[in-house]
């Protein structure tokens, strides 16, 4: 991440996972949290867990891709690019959200995302590599 805000690129974090734990992981990547999205987990008075806000655009079908949408006619990017180890980044390129899709299998590796991607990769230190070429 340090490398692409070296070299100008606005980073973004799209999960499906929940804002409470994504955003640790945000910050220690210096995201500002405005670059978050994510479903955030609601909490009654008491602070017993009362659900999650199901208008968090990554908590449906196709929520990735409608935030990469909104990002760049918001702020008119010419590139897109996901960068996923899971169907649902991948959705973000089948839905001609994402320009390029960067499938990472360093964690775990799913033969449709590999076979789908533009470029895979197993460590994050390839791509820091390309970006240096």
């Amino acid at each position: 991440v340090s490398r692409l805000v070296e070299l100008g690129v606005e980073i973004y974090l799209v999960s499906g996972g929940f804002e409470q734990m994504v955003a640790p992981i945000a910050g220690s990547l210096g995201i500002n949290m405005e670059n978050v999205f994510a479903i955030e987990l609601l909490f009654d008075e008491a602070g017993a867990f009362s659900g999650f806000n199901s208008d968090a655009p990554t908590s449906r079908a196709g929520g990735k891709g409608d935030v990469l949408r909104e990002l760049r006619r918001m702020h008119e990017y010419d590139l897109m690019v996901m960068v996923g180890d899971g169907a649902t980044d991948l959705e973000a390129r089948e839905a001609g959200a994402a320009d390029l899709f960067v499938g990472f299998g360093g964690i775990v590796e799913r033969e449709r995302v590999r076979a789908s991607a533009d470029l895979y990769v197993f460590d994050f230190g390839e791509l820091i590599a390309m970006l240096n070429d």
